[in-house]
């Protein structure tokens, strides 16, 4: 892929996370030379989008690096001849995001917008748009790696896998999170922390840890218990319990509150919903609008530090990463969303899974994992990846069946009657969006 000349294509480039990932390329341009940006978005985008481009240009002329800024509707345009195609789109947008936390609410479920019913939602109308990105990319750009940020990144990418044929990988900012999180935790840099996953995306655990080469697995589980911090914005800042750490053997990551906490997730999401009657679908909405109100400030030329709040920090430094490593052929390890193919054996070897990888110019190779993943780990990733891959084939195909036994399955709702109820209710809300079920 050596070339001087980068053509990137950004799928939903009207996004507020999109001037993080300028700033990246404008960092990164030296050793990630692109030239050419294609904005992509939807008519009903429309207004962001431009809004965006105008920010993205003005950061590009203050940096005085030789990239050029596209805006489009067309995809088809965007996509022919591209290098990388980053996807961090959302489908009906934060009305969407709005019913798929406040629908399994009302059944005394979490709403969650990349897990249990509401990832499942999201999930149902993402999939057919990445599956027509990739056909297309197959016509246009067979070269091309899609970069996939689109949550819930897992069962997306997996989808993409089974049902396309392009080079993919899913990316998500919790892995490099978590790094920071562990060396603020042990007051190190963050370059000298090294850290083995294991799992599928927002299910992963972090197995083994160490500092300039010296595992520190046990003192950073002593540490971790009760400690704050060890989370993301977006998920209640619950403190681990010391007890339950040590015979875990792993640090969990953020979203395994959903999980091990979910009574008090659960009390805590559904108070703030009787209370004010909102969910983090309206508290991102708020934010958003105040970013896009900086945005369309003509003197603003950078990323402003306000973008923190909206929750994907570090967004910039995983994607511009993995696409400088692949260009580059770097051959670093990285943690992605790759085919699993025997990395974990007891999950199928066409599923995604989420774990440290070699990164070179041919792709992703995920590296073995050296640590016996204890049946504590194994029995939750194994049940939720059942629900992951009757997911893929619920929104791929339009198989009702195969999404009500994926509710059912999950552990978040568990109850045949209601995964019914919900899974009805939420065909109805996005019919809109969901072609392969009308």
């Amino acid at each position: 892929m050596r070339k001087d000349r980068l053509k990137v294509a950004v799928m939903g480039g009207g996004s507020s996370y999109t001037p993080e990932l300028i700033e990246g390329f404008i960092k990164h341009h030296r050793e990630f030379p692109v030239r050419d940006i294609y904005l992509v978005d939807i008519e009903e985008g429309r207004s962001k989008l431009e809004t965006v481009g105008a920010l993205a240009n003005r950061m590009i002329g203050k940096a005085g690096v030789p990239i050029r800024v596209h805006t489009t509707f067309n995809r088809r345009e965007a996509i022919e001849g591209a290098d990388f195609v980053t996807t961090q789109m959302r489908i009906g947008m934060l009305d969407a995001r709005s019913r798929d936390e406040k629908i399994p609410l009302k059944y005394g479920l979490i709403g969650q917008e990349t897990t249990g019913a509401g990832g499942f939602a999201k999930a149902l109308r993402t999939i057919p748009v990445i599956l027509d990105i990739a056909k297309e990319m197959e016509e246009l750009a067979p070269d091309a790696f899609m970069i996939n940020f689109t949550n819930p990144a897992g069962i997306v990418t997996e989808a993409v896998l089974k049902y396309a044929n392009i080079r993919t990988m899913g990316l998500c900012n919790l892995p490099i999170g978590i790094k920071m999180q562990i060396a603020k935790l042990c007051g190190v840099d963050v370059s000298e922390v090294t850290i083995e996953m294991a799992g599928i995306n927002h299910l992963t655990w972090t197995t083994r840890i160490a500092v300039s080469g010296i595992d520190i697995t046990a003192d950073v589980l002593n540490k971790a218990a009760g400690a704050s911090g060890l989370t993301m914005k977006n998920i209640p800042d619950f403190g681990w319990d010391a007890e339950f750490l040590r015979s875990l053997g792993a640090l969990p990551c953020s979203y395994h509150r959903y999980y091990y906490m979910k009574d008090l997730v659960f009390e805590e999401m559904n108070k703030a919903f009787l209370e004010k009657g909102t969910t983090r679908a309206d508290d991102v909405r708020r934010v958003e609008t105040e970013l896009f109100e900086l945005y369309k400030d003509p003197n603003l030329a950078v990323k402003p530090p306000q973008l923190q709040q909206r929750g994907g920090a570090y967004y910039s430094e995983a994607a511009v990463n993995l696409m400088t490593s692949i260009y580059n052929d770097k051959k670093d390890i990285q943690t992605v969303n790759v085919r699993n193919n025997g990395i974990l054996p007891f999950l199928p070897d066409e599923v995604s899974v989420e774990v440290n990888c070699v990164i070179d110019a041919q792709g992703a190779h995920p590296v073995q994992i050296g640590t016996p993943i204890a049946p504590q780990i194994r029995g939750l990733m194994q049940v939720v990846k059942a629900y992951e891959e009757l997911t893929v084939k619920a929104a791929a195909e339009g198989d009702y069946s195969a999404g009500l036994q994926a509710l059912t399955l999950h552990p978040l709702i568990g109850s045949a009657k209601l995964a019914k109820q919900v899974l009805d209710e939420i065909i109805d809300a996005n019919i809109r969006y969901l072609p392969q079920f009308r």
